[in-house]
């Protein structure tokens, strides 16, 4: 009996292990159609644009340690700092706030550096603010970088005065009274003014106003926001925060001819209030979840343009992101106020997923501004003294640069499905531009963790016999970079991609993204 009873088990014992194992089931797939044919509009460069909000260690520190600091410098800007953004084209920097420039008064910031005042940074941290970077090192800093100054104007507690008489100030030839200070103050040329904010956040910290009130003041004060003749500006009205529709309606309706752009603001949280998650050691529901949450802007978007659309058909007025990014708790010993958070693989396909949105409404959307460029957020830099790392988001912001000023290429992509949890979402994001330098570039991301998947491209009125590619990936999902380590999270080479006639065939790794060139 026992041994008729055993005989079944030395029979399964015998057989080899591997034969006893389920096989190994085929990588998903997924289908992307490139349109060619159907060339959309310009994906504006201006959708690679900044954020430096005297906040923390993201000015001060970050990219201004003075013209006598021991660490390398260009007239008192960081040279790592500043030569890593030109590396990347960064083509537009929001300054000086955010909240701050709600309480910023411009005067503050010129003239001799031993002679400005020192305030209290009454937002962040309740630090002193010796206003050594004002006007004159910000536009400066812009010049060198070769970036757009996109400044913010106060609403929240100036006068239409002031704020007229700082654009003169910046703009005017010399000849007028604010001309020839600024001209006695080292800048002899007017400098270039592409946008100009009317106010940030009048919703929160710009004034907690109501839109129909928040309406009247932008009217009221952009009528005074003049520029010299043959130049002019781009007057960007304070928009609405996340899915605040009615703000946007009203803004659109009572003051839409007044701006020509307007914002909308829209941070990533894993969390609803605080704690708002860790920005390094989350598990993969954190993963998803974040995955899943920045993807809702896709959403927001497409509401806040509808209503756009109802009062510009034409599209004349932009409508700008210009903040955006992810948001977790402050690092575990910083100082409170200061925002200082790591940044890992996770964000890195943050950014990426956010690209391919913001190519499918590059129509009104013509410019974003990360929050915020160095150790601020969801930072491209991170500094420590005379040491600087390159995040996983400076990488995909460096894969993704040629997408800038070239013509969108509408896509189709049918892939199946990631779950963890209640947090579903494509398993495969893709977006293709045609670049300004004749090349056609497709961005691929994997969001799965931890499955690979085969993409069979299909190139519709796309003509390329050579493709290349680089690949942002890591061994972690929360793989990050270090001030004075080896870095875990670096771009390579990508060689698994093969084309044959109009087809591509991409072995697409999980918890990657790939930019492929085909020319």
């Amino acid at each position: 009996m026992i041994a008729r009873m055993l005989a079944p088990l030395a029979l399964l014992l015998a057989v080899p292990v591997a034969a006893q194992q389920a096989p190994e089931a085929p990588a998903p797939t997924a289908t992307v159609t490139v349109h060619g044919d159907r060339p959309a509009a310009r994906f504006d460069k201006r959708l690679f644009g900044q954020f430096a909000e005297h906040l923390g260690t993201g000015i001060y520190g970050g990219i201004w340690v003075g013209p006598k600091s021991a660490i390398p410098n260009i007239r008192g800007y960081r040279t790592d700092v500043v030569d890593a953004l030109k590396a990347i084209r960064v083509s537009m920097i929001r300054w000086p706030g955010g909240c701050f420039a709600d309480e910023y008064h411009w005067r503050e910031g010129i003239g001799p550096r031993a002679r400005r005042p020192v305030k209290i940074n009454t937002h962040w941290g309740g630090v002193t603010e010796d206003n050594a970077v004002g006007t004159h090192e910000f536009m400066e800093f812009s010049e060198l970088v070769g970036a757009e100054a996109y400044v913010s104007g106060n609403i929240g507690n100036g006068t239409p005065q002031e704020m007229a008489e700082w654009v003169e100030y910046m703009t005017a030839p010399a000849g007028s009274t604010l001309a020839n200070e600024r001209v006695a103050n080292g800048r002899k040329e007017p400098w270039k003014l592409p946008m100009f904010g009317l106010g940030n956040e009048l919703w929160g910290c710009g004034g907690h106003m109501r839109p129909e009130y928040a309406a009247d003041l932008t009217r009221r004060y952009g009528t005074f926001v003049k520029l010299p003749r043959g130049q002019t500006t781009m007057k960007i009205a304070s928009g609405a925060n996340k899915d605040n529709y009615d703000w946007t309606e009203v803004m659109m309706r009572d003051a839409g001819t007044s701006f020509d752009g307007i914002g909308v603001h829209y941070y990533t949280h894993p969390y609803v209030g605080r704690p708002r998650g860790a920005a390094t050691g989350f598990d993969e529901d954190q993963w998803a979840r974040t995955l899943a949450k920045t993807i809702m802007i896709d959403e927001i978007l497409t509401k806040h343009s509808a209503i756009m659309d109802k009062y510009d058909p034409k599209k004349r007025v932009a409508l700008f992101l210009d903040e955006w990014g992810t948001w977790y708790d402050e690092e575990p010993g910083t100082k409170a106020g200061f925002l200082y958070q790591q940044n890992t693989l996770r964000d890195a396909l943050v950014t990426s997923l956010n690209f391919d949105i913001f190519a499918r409404h590059a129509e009104r959307l013509r410019g974003a501004n990360l929050a915020q460029m160095v150790n601020v957020l969801q930072a491209l830099l991170l500094t420590d003294g005379a040491r600087m790392v390159k995040t996983p988001t400076y990488h995909i912001f460096d894969l993704y640069k040629d997408y800038g000023d070239g013509v969108v290429l509408p896509v189709d992509v049918a892939t199946g499905w990631y779950n963890k949890n209640e947090w579903t979402l494509k398993t495969v994001s893709a977006s293709a531009v045609r670049g300004t330098d004749g090349a056609v570039h497709l961005g691929l991301t994997n969001v799965d963790p931890d499955r690979p998947s085969t993409v069979t491209v299909k190139l519709t009125g796309v003509s390329g016999t050579q493709v290349s590619g680089r690949i942002v990936t890591a061994a972690t999902i929360d793989a990050h970079n270090r001030p004075g380590e080896a870095d875990a999270v670096t771009p390579g080479p990508f060689t698994q991609a093969r084309i044959a006639g109009d087809t591509l065939t991409v072995a697409l790794p999980a918890k990657s993204v790939v930019m492929l060139d085909i020319r």
